[in-house]
């Protein structure tokens, strides 16, 4: 039992580690929900032949870098979202709501998603900014690290 405490404490400090770089991301998160974080750029005064690509807010792209080194990113996001049969948004939304301790894997594969996936599919990072994705799980996860830290803390501490 004492085993498990521990575990779960050291765990827990890793998670806090990884997260708390993200954290200052929170308030532009939130302000950014239902906005879009980038816009199309097609060289008008280059001429109408130019191809058009995204370009991002710089805060977004901070949080995608800080996120890519974090260890929460999973390259097998996708068994995530076959194994829990994640079909939209809402459904990332829900589970995100429903997440635990136990659940942690959950996030980190949905946030991969969002953040790797961003590297070649150019909407996935505003997309995620647009549908609160990015801020629904970070603020997730700090109020498990919140909920379990209090827990494990000795009484009269």
């Amino acid at each position: 039992m004492e085993q498990d405490i521990e575990y779960r404490q050291r765990q827990l400090e890793e998670y806090k580690a990884a997260l708390a770089p993200l954290l200052r991301y929170l308030p532009w998160l939130e302000q950014s929900a239902g906005k879009s974080a980038s816009r199309n750029y097609s060289g008008a005064e280059v001429g109408e032949q130019v191809l058009s690509f995204p370009v991002y807010d710089g805060t977004l792209l901070n949080f995608v870098r800080d996120a890519k080194k974090s260890s929460f990113m999973d390259r097998n996001y996708r068994y995530i979202y076959t194994r829990n049969r994640i079909q939209n948004h809402a459904d990332e939304r829900r589970l995100i709501q429903k997440a635990g301790l136990k659940e942690w894997g959950i996030l980190c594969g949905i946030l991969s998603k969002y953040v790797l996936g961003g590297q070649t599919k150019g909407t996935y990072w505003s997309e995620a900014v647009q549908e609160q994705i990015f801020y629904l799980i970070i603020r997730q996860m700090n109020e498990i690290i919140k909920y379990w830290d209090k827990k494990d803390r000795p009484r009269g501490v």
